[in-house]
């Protein structure tokens, strides 16, 4: 059974190049704030309410850890097997449906509206991952993962490609942005926003993480290029710091790769955040966004870290 380290500082967070030094807390360790989940994903901080929500996909529900207290409690069930999750720039819950194949939005009042559910007249996949930009746009990835199998959504027929997509803040409008990514799945955007990062979680021989740039007044995206081969790692899901760096959920099964790992905004790596179990995905969060929440397989992780997490994840 993992027990959190109390020594300083804490030896699951590992320095894998000198840059790394100035993110990590010397006097902070990792933190395990739930457990009991089949498999923790998509993350997202409420600073207004001092929470963090997170999908455990086959158990569909969304679980609410409270700040202030430590309790866990179901925020909804059943999800609809939400797996990704973020806020818009009105603070309004945004989340990814495998088996209802779409993307919602929460009101304030509670109540759901559908943001995406087809395109041309034809149903989504499985949504995986969405992130907000500042002009109220949504992104997200449609991969087939929901809809292989009964676990975390329904067996059904693909009816559209796998695809990165943007949604019209204003308008509505849904459009494909990418569709020749293999496995799209965790996305964000650089802190300048002139950068969009898209994991190809089934890239053969190795996972990457791939860069596009951003044109067209935000609505255009350029020719893919490699920021990350993951090599024997399996990124997932991840979130950019103020900084530019990437903090990516990771691993394989293997002691020395499931956590997080820290990339710059140059693809080089520097540092590791070791966990019991691979990290699905994380966000930022806290009072000034300074502690890094972590969905890792069965629980919920937390870890204070000297940088803040850019807005819009």
């Amino acid at each position: 059974m993992w027990e959190p380290s109390q020594r300083y500082p804490d030896p699951a967070v590992r320095v894998l190049h000198a840059d790394f030094n100035k993110y990590r807390v010397l006097l902070a360790s990792i933190d395990k704030l739930a457990d009991g989940c089949r498999w923790s994903e998509g993350p997202v901080w409420f600073g207004d309410g001092r929470y963090v929500l997170w999908s455990d996909i086959p158990n569909n529900r969304i679980l609410k850890w409270e700040e202030e207290t430590g309790a866990v409690t179901a925020f909804r069930k059943p999800s609809n097997n939400a797996n990704g999750n973020t806020r818009d720039r009105q603070g309004r819950l945004v989340t990814c449906e495998h088996d209802a194949r779409r993307v919602t939005r929460t009101e304030y009042d509670g109540s759901i509206t559908v943001l995406a559910d087809t395109f041309n007249g034809k149903q989504l996949n499985s949504p995986n991952d969405v992130v907000v930009k500042s002009d109220g746009s949504v992104w997200f990835t449609d991969p087939q993962f929901g809809i292989l199998g009964y676990y975390e959504g329904h067996k059904a027929e693909s009816e559209t490609a796998p695809a990165v997509y943007r949604l019209d803040g204003k308008t509505g409008k849904l459009t494909v942005m990418a569709d020749d990514i293999p496995g799209p799945n965790g996305l964000a955007f650089s802190p300048d926003e002139s950068k969009l990062y898209v994991v190809a979680s089934r890239a053969a021989p190795n996972r990457l993480i791939l860069s596009y740039d951003v044109t067209g007044g935000g609505t255009k995206l350029g020719k893919s290029k490699t920021l990350i081969d993951a090599g024997p790692g399996s990124p997932d899901g991840f979130r950019v710091d103020v900084d530019g760096n990437l903090w990516c959920g990771w691993g394989t099964g293997d002691d020395e790769l499931d956590g997080v790992r820290v990339f710059t905004q140059g693809g080089d790596p520097i540092g590791h955040i070791g966990l019991p179990e691979r990290c699905a995905n994380l966000c930022f969060g806290g009072r000034y966004r300074n502690r890094l929440f972590m969905a890792a397989s069965h629980g919920l992780y937390a870890l204070y870290v000297n940088t803040q997490g850019a807005p819009g994840g």
